[in-house]
């Protein structure tokens, strides 16, 4: 059932929700400070290209809090803003919810990447 639904998930727009995250890990290896926080850019895309069968739990200190902080103006807003929308677009049919249910959690983990540990089941 989660391939059926990871299938579907990339034909109703999570394709380009990671490659949303690409572009901004491309963006930020593009200088030698932003390396690590688009490593983890790159990582993060997996959850996005495949979030069903995965969970995420937050973990992190003071180093993952003060990135976040970067991170949410710098590439934060723009990601979550756009996986909020196709969230609320797929929400709006029965069939969408469940889509609509990961995209939010997609956006949750936009705004605060940092920290966050991806578990598969």
């Amino acid at each position: 059932m989660r391939f059926l639904g990871n299938v579907l998930w990339l034909i109703c727009g999570g394709f380009f929700s990671g490659l949303g995250w690409l572009c901004a890990g491309l963006l930020w290896c593009v200088t030698i400070v932003g390396i690590p926080v688009g490593i983890q850019c790159f990582k993060l895309s997996s959850i996005s290209f495949m979030p069903f069968g995965a969970e995420i739990e937050y973990e992190g200190g003071a180093a993952s809090f003060l990135v976040n902080i970067l991170w949410f103006f710098l590439s934060g807003i723009e990601l979550a803003i756009g996986n909020f929308l196709m969230g609320c677009l797929l929400c709006i049919t029965i069939v969408g919810v469940p889509f609509g249910l990961q995209f939010f959690k997609i956006a949750k983990l936009s705004l605060a990447p940092f920290g966050a540990v991806i578990i598969r089941s």
